[in-house]
């Protein structure tokens, strides 16, 4: 397989075409940003963590019948993957009350959901990212409600594997944001990454923060946090 040329740069992840039909290389990078790139940062290895980290995840969604955009993963901090156009919407979902839902309603975070939440957010950088409802989504041609019956089954499905996966390597599952797309078969699959930048995840004990809350909050060791994940999820994941 040949790369060719760039075809995107976002904040975390370089798109390149490749000389095979649908099918694209992912490159990891070491850049960290929050608050919509407002604040940035980075740290080396960061890119090639956060691959080895969703790599972990695919294979394990796959284990469990959920379809996704992954095919392999070579030197490091490169994936290759299937082509989607992607929804433009991200897909929360939450299992405890943190971030901007606990400054929403004037909660302390970490106090559990009696359910599993999903919100939907309609991806724009310009807008800081919006919350939107189904009846908005639908209107404005972003999704059917079919699509969205789909995004929230495969949400929650995806939590429970996750949400079981961290319990049992010490760590909760605070709330994820991912991206689905439409593959060339016009199915809906899991695309982008599962990673610490786009998780909450707490020791199961000590409520100590090992994502990117590290970043945004100044608490630092954020290289630290990460790898402690890797590792953790490395030793005990079975797959």
């Amino acid at each position: 397989m040949q790369t060719k040329e760039m075809l995107y740069e976002g904040k975390a992840k370089k798109i390149y075409k490749t000389d095979k039909e649908n099918i694209l290389l992912m490159e990891y990078k070491d850049s960290l940003t929050a608050f919509n790139a407002l604040k940035k940062g980075n740290f080396e290895g960061k890119g090639a963590l956060n691959c080895k980290i969703s790599t972990l995840i695919f294979k394990l969604l796959a284990k469990h019948g959920i379809a996704h955009h992954w095919l392999e993963t070579k030197d490091d901090k490169y994936m290759v993957v299937h082509q989607t156009k992607i929804i433009p919407l991200e897909v929360v979902v939450r299992n405890y009350i943190a971030g901007s839902l606990a400054k929403k309603l004037g909660k302390t975070e970490g106090e559990s959901l009696k359910q599993p939440i999903v919100e939907f957010y309609y991806k724009d950088d310009a807008l800081n990212d919006p919350f939107v409802n189904d009846e908005q989504i639908i209107a404005l041609g972003w999704a059917t409600q079919s699509d969205l019956q789909i995004l929230k089954k495969q949400a929650l499905e995806i939590n429970t594997v996750l949400s079981t996966t961290f319990k049992a390597v010490g760590l909760k599952l605070i709330d994820f944001k991912i991206e689905f797309g439409f593959n060339y078969k016009n199915e809906i699959i899991l695309s982008d990454e599962i990673s610490p930048d786009c998780m909450r995840l707490w020791d199961a004990e000590t409520n100590k923060k090992l994502d990117k809350d590290r970043f945004r909050q100044d608490l630092g060791a954020v290289d630290a946090a990460y790898m402690e994940v890797y590792e953790r999820l490395n030793k005990g994941v079975q797959l």
